[in-house]
C-alpha cells in the first residue's frame, strides 16, 4: 500500500427516492466523486441482511447481501418492475432511513420482480439465475431456508422454533424445504439480484481506479443462518440453543458497562479440526466484493471477551485465548497475503500487536482520539507509523464538528494549540488535515466530515440498540467546490491516486 486516501460511507447512506442508498445511480456518482477527487478508497460496513436495530454488524448471514440495497431503478431496466409500480411512492425522508417504511415498500417491490421473473424470464436469464443458485449453494440454501423459516414463525429466532428444526432433523428439513419451496426460491432470487447489482457497482469502480474496503464482522448474529446451520462452531447451550457465552467488550471509551453484543463466541477447537474452513469461506466470499478487508475487532483473533448467559451488561466477563495466528496463517498457505487492515482499537495488548505484525496487517489511528493526553499519546499524529491506516473518526464516532463541540477542558486545549486554531473553513478540516499528512499510508474520513456534519449525522452510537444506522446525504451537496477542496488538499499531501 502507498500513500492514498478515501472516503467512509455506507451504501444505506447514499440518496434514493426509496427511502435508503441502494445500488442505483447515485452509487455511481458517488464513485464519480471520488474519482475526480483523486481519491482510491471507498470504505463500506458490512454488506449483509440486517436484522434487530438495522445493524450491519447483526445480520441474518455472513455472505448474504442485503435487499435493502437493491436499486428498484436496475429491476425496472430488467423489465422486473413496471414504471407504474414505482408510482405512488410515500413521502420518505430525505435524510433519516425510516426501516419500517423502506422495508414495507421495497419488500412489495421486490416480490413484484419475483413474480416477474417467473412468468417471464428467458432461458439466459434463467440460466445465469441456477448458475448462481448453484455456484453459492454451499451457503445459499441454508440462508434461503432460514429465511422462509423466519417468516413461517412470524420472525421469531430459530432456537425458539420446533425443537426437529433447531436440531436440524433431516425429516424436518426435508418437509419444510417442501412446504416453503416458493418462498425459498423468492429469497434466492433476491440474494441474485443483489450480487448482480453489486457485481455492477465494483466493476465500474475498478474502472476508474477506484479500490472498495469492506468490511468482516469478527462474531456474526445469533439469530443468523450461520449459527442455525454451524451450531458445532458456536459456544451454545446443549438444550436450548441460546448463547452460552456471549460475546462483547469490558467498559471503555465508549461504555462505562462495556459493550454486551450478544453474538455467541466460537468453538474455535472445533473450527481448528476443519482448518478453519468456515471462515475461510467468509473471507473467499467477501473477496468477490471487495478489494480490501477491514477485520473488526480484531483483538478478538488473539483473545476474546466472553460473558456467560443471563449478564446483562459485559462487565462481569473474561478473557479467552484465541488462535488468531493458526487462523491467518491457515489463510496465508491458501492464498498468500491477504488485503487486510486490522481494527486494532479497544483494549490492545503487547500481543495483539504482535499478532498484527506479524502478517503485516496495517493497523488504525483515530485523530479524535489523540489529544486526551500527553505527548506520548499513540494517536498523535507524530506518533504515527507508515503501515497504518489514519482516521478522523469511524462510524462509531462523532463526526468532528460533534466531537468538537462537546470537547472541554484539557483536551479541548491541547487540540487547539496544536492544530494552530481553527481554520476559516471549519475545525472538520483540520483533523482531514491532520490526517491526510500524517506518515500512514493511507487516510480515511467519513463523509460527514467532508461536509462538515454536526453531530445529528452520526452513524452509530456503540452500545445503543435502536435508533442506529440511519443518516443519508443529500445528493447536492457533492459540488464542484467541495470537490475541488478535497481534491487540492489531497494532491498537496501527495494522496492523489489517479
Amino acid at each position: 500500500m502507498t500513500r492514498f486516501s478515501g472516503i467512509l460511507l455506507h451504501p444505506t447512506s447514499l440518496p434514493s427516492q426509496f427511502g435508503i442508498g441502494d445500488m442505483g445511480e447515485n452509487a455511481y456518482k458517488f464513485i464519480d466523486f471520488l474519482h475526480d477527487t483523486n481519491q482510491k478508497y471507498w470504505q463500506i460496513l458490512p454488506l449483509g441482511p440486517t436484522g434487530y436495530g438495522n445493524s450491519p454488524y447483526m445480520c441474518y448471514s455472513a455472505i448474504a447481501g442485503n435487499p435493502l440495497l437493491i436499486s428498484p431503478f436496475k429491476l425496472l431496466e430488467d423489465d422486473l418492475l413496471a414504471a407504474t409500480d414505482l408510482e405512488n411512492l410515500p413521502n420518505f425522508p430525505t435524510h433519516r432511513v425510516d426501516f419500517a417504511l423502506t422495508i414495507a415498500v421495497k419488500t412489495k417491490l421486490f416480490h413484484i420482480a419475483f413474480e416477474r421473473f417467473q412468468s417471464f424470464a428467458d432461458s439466459d436469464q434463467k440460466t445465469d439465475f441456477d448458475h448462481f443458485c448453484q455456484s453459492q449453494v454451499y451457503w445459499l440454501d441454508d440462508y434461503a431456508l432460514f429465511m422462509a423459516l423466519r417468516e413461517a414463525h412470524d420472525g421469531k429466532s430459530w432456537h425458539q422454533w420446533e425443537r426437529d428444526l433447531v436440531k436440524r432433523e433431516p425429516i424436518a428439513l426435508i418437509h419444510w424445504q417442501n412446504q416453503l419451496k416458493p418462498q425459498i426460491s423468492y429469497h434466492k432470487f433476491i440474494q441474485f439480484k443483489f450480487f448482480e447489482q453489486w457485481s455492477a457497482v465494483r466493476e465500474y469502480a475498478r474502472d476508474r481506479h477506484v479500490e472498495i474496503i469492506g468490511d468482516i464482522p469478527i462474531y456474526v448474529a445469533h439469530d443468523s443462518a450461520d449459527v442455525w446451520a454451524n451450531q458445532e462452531f458456536f459456544e451454545l447451550d446443549p438444550e436450548t440453543g441460546a448463547a452460552a457465552l456471549m460475546a462483547g467488550v469490558p467498559p471503555d471509551y465508549f461504555s462505562e458497562t462495556g459493550q454486551l453484543w450478544g453474538n455467541p463466541v466460537y468453538n474455535w477447537e472445533k473450527l481448528a479440526h476443519t482448518q478453519f474452513n468456515w471462515w475461510i469461506q467468509r473471507f473467499e466470499s467477501l473477496l468477490k466484493l471487495v478489494d480490501v478487508i477491514r477485520v473488526d475487532h480484531f483483538r478478538g483473533f488473539q483473545a476474546f471477551w466472553a460473558v456467560e448467559q443471563g449478564e446483562t451488561t459485559a462487565m462481569n466477563g473474561q478473557w479467552i485465548k484465541a488462535p488468531g495466528a493458526d487462523l491467518f496463517n491457515t489463510i496465508q498457505q491458501k492464498w498468500g497475503h491477504l488485503p487486510i487492515l486490522a481494527e486494532d482499537l479497544g483494549v490492545i495488548t503487547p500481543d495483539v500487536e504482535a499478532l498484527r505484525d506479524q502478517f503485516g496487517f496495517p493497523g488504525m489511528k483515530i485523530i479524535q482520539f489523540a489529544f486526551g493526553s500527553d505527548n506520548g499519546n499513540p494517536f498523535l499524529p507524530f506518533n504515527h507509523a507508515p503501515n497504518f491506516v489514519v482516521y478522523t473518526g469511524t462510524h462509531d464516532n462523532d463526526t468532528s464538528v460533534g466531537w468538537f463541540e462537546k470537547l472541554e477542558g484539557v483536551e479541548r486545549d491541547r487540540f487547539l494549540l496544536y492544530s494552530g486554531g481553527i481554520c476559516a473553513a471549519g475545525v472538520h478540516w483540520d483533523l482531514i488535515r491532520l490526517a491526510m499528512t500524517s506518515v500512514a499510508h493511507l487516510a480515511i474520513f467519513p463523509l460527514q466530515d467532508v461536509l462538515g456534519l454536526g453531530g445529528a449525522a452520526r452513524m452509530n452510537f456503540p452500545g445503543m440498540a435502536e435508533g442506529n444506522w440511519e443518516w443519508r446525504y443529500d445528493p447536492t451537496v457533492l459540488n464542484e467546490t467541495l470537490a475541488l477542496r478535497l481534491k487540492n488538499l489531497t494532491l498537496i499531501c501527495g494522496r492523489g491516486s489517479n
